[in-house]
């Protein structure tokens, strides 16, 4: 597979995000900073959750084990007292009467081989589910790590322009306004601020839940502060969809289990009908009797349950609607995924190109704008009208290329795992 260069803009973008020491909140001061490698890396092998994927398989291997396996042999063992009368009634002899046997049930031949081919698709399921859950967790955690960062810088932004509007403030309430214009202007600054401290308590909620999810996820203290490296991503093209698809049906985890569990139910078909076949009990017995001769017994014994009812017919239909279900299963897995795949490929390359339609510097000037706009205004050269306009004009610039740089990752990692491979679409750059 080829793909294009890298669009150089977006390495560099998102680095002038971040914002100085001093707009951020003293916990995040002390937090350690991990790199966002590091912190997936972390959490893949540090989740609570992998145990009980890991449990499923040891279970599945553990019946296949057992499906291999003979019955256990039966042990039986009779003791008692014999007496032997004449015909008139007199005692003719009395004693110790006794046998001892083993039965040992025989499958058919071919069912044992049918279980194992059973229980080994069991086996294949788990690990199936493992992988399919340490790519979602590789996913998850990729975004999660990057929204913990894309929330951090923005209630960091937010801080810097609230804290802008207060120091404005202040220096207004500090004189006398002359006049109605500098009365109104305090107002207007004052109804900014008050918006902006709503916007910087949603931003450090967004903080504090991928925060929150981030430390469940490395089996932390929910309450444990972390702080993210600088993120600069860079998107790639994603490969033409005919070949999305292919590796999607070959890859995809959840259609391979689909495949999967309908071949178990073709060898569940297979083995209901071997069942029709009874299973043979041979039992080797021993007996004596002491009631006066000795008498002495040894043989072999054959059982065979006879199939008389409509069990095993009705065992082979049940497997056959089984079957069925599996094999519409796996086509409307098949369909679901090719829908799933062509509308995050598109999702992708949308969102993907509207990342590099930003300019290298982009925030960086907004920011400086914004500074600019704070200068002049307190000299008089800006009206207020423009200084607003400009803090905010930064504030939605930012968090526009944190979403969309955000879904755009969302979608490539979504697409990464429904076709099962490394697409390399996103490249992290520190």
């Amino acid at each position: 597979m080829k793909f294009s260069a890298l669009h150089p803009s977006i390495f560099h973008l998102l680095c002038f995000t971040t914002l100085g020491a001093s707009s951020l909140t003293q916990a995040e001061e002390t937090a350690p900073i991990l790199a966002p490698a590091a912190l997936v890396q972390e959490i893949l092998s540090k989740n609570p959750e992998l145990a009980f994927y890991q449990a499923e398989i040891d279970a599945a291997k553990a019946g296949r084990r057992v499906s291999v396996a003979l019955n256990d042999p039966e042990l039986s063992l009779d003791l008692g007292r014999k007496r032997l009368r004449e015909t008139s009634g007199a005692l003719a002899g009395e004693g110790t009467a006794w046998s001892v046997s083993v039965t040992q049930t025989f499958e058919w031949p071919g069912r044992i081989g049918l279980r194992k081919a059973i229980a080994n698709r069991q086996v294949e399921l788990a690990e199936l589910g493992l992988g399919r859950f340490r790519a979602a967790l590789d996913a998850r955690a990729r975004t999660l790590t990057y929204g913990l960062y894309a929330a951090q810088a923005k209630a960091a932004a937010v801080r810097e322009v609230a804290e802008r509007f207060a120091a404005l403030r202040e220096t207004f309430l500090a004189r006398e306004p002359a006049g109605v214009t500098p009365l109104l202007e305090t107002r207007v600054i004052e109804a900014s601020e008050l918006t902006l401290q709503r916007r910087a308590t949603e931003a450090e909620l967004g903080v504090q839940a991928a925060l929150l999810e981030l430390n469940l996820l490395r089996g932390e203290p929910t309450a444990t502060p972390l702080r993210v490296g600088v993120t600069a991503l860079a998107f790639k093209e994603a490969p033409e969809t005919d070949a999305l698809l292919a590796a999607a049906r070959e890859n995809n985890f959840d259609f391979k289990m689909r495949r999967v569990e309908l071949e178990q139910q073709g060898y569940e078909v297979r083995l209901a009908r071997n069942e029709r076949y009874p299973a043979v009990s041979v039992s080797p017995f021993y007996s004596r009797e002491d009631t006066g001769d000795r008498e002495t017994v040894v043989g072999i014994g054959l059982s065979v349950p006879l199939p008389v009812s409509a069990r095993t017919r009705s065992g082979v239909d049940l497997a056959e609607a089984r079957r069925r279900q599996a094999e519409t299963a796996a086509f409307v897995a098949q369909r679901e995924l090719e829908r799933e795949v062509l509308t995050e490929a598109q999702a992708f390359a949308t969102k993907a190109a509207e990342t590099r339609r930003w300019s290298p510097d982009a925030v960086k000037k907004f920011r400086e704008a914004a500074e600019v706009a704070d200068r002049h205004y307190r000299l008089g050269a800006v009206p207020i009208a423009t200084y607003v306009e400009m803090q905010n004009s930064y504030l939605e610039a930012v968090e526009a290329l944190l979403e969309t740089a955000g879904e755009a990752l969302e979608a490539g990692l979504k697409l990464q795992q429904l076709t099962g491979l490394d697409l390399n679409l996103i490249e992290t750059q520190p």
